[in-house]
């Protein structure tokens, strides 16, 4: 963007485009989080109730934090 646009931008919004971005970029890490937290605890039920392995319970943790890990690389470098 130009002075002329990040002007207008900011006069209109009240806030810097760089703000939007980082509480976008928050909103993303906390919905997948949250996610992340709703596949384990499902995952839980299931290894608790006996209809999932500790495999594939195993398999349920590293998936999810890989996930997050690589969506930190991504969104955070």
């Amino acid at each position: 963007m130009n002075a002329a646009q990040l002007t207008a931008f900011q006069a209109n919004g009240g806030f810097t485009p760089s703000v939007l971005a980082t509480a976008l970029v928050g909103l993303v890490f906390a919905l997948v989080l949250l996610w992340g937290v709703w596949a384990i605890r499902t995952a839980y039920s299931g290894w608790a109730e006996n209809r999932l392995s500790s495999r594939q319970f195993m398999g349920v943790l590293v998936r999810v934090a890989v996930m997050y890990v690589v969506l930190s690389f991504f969104l955070l470098s």
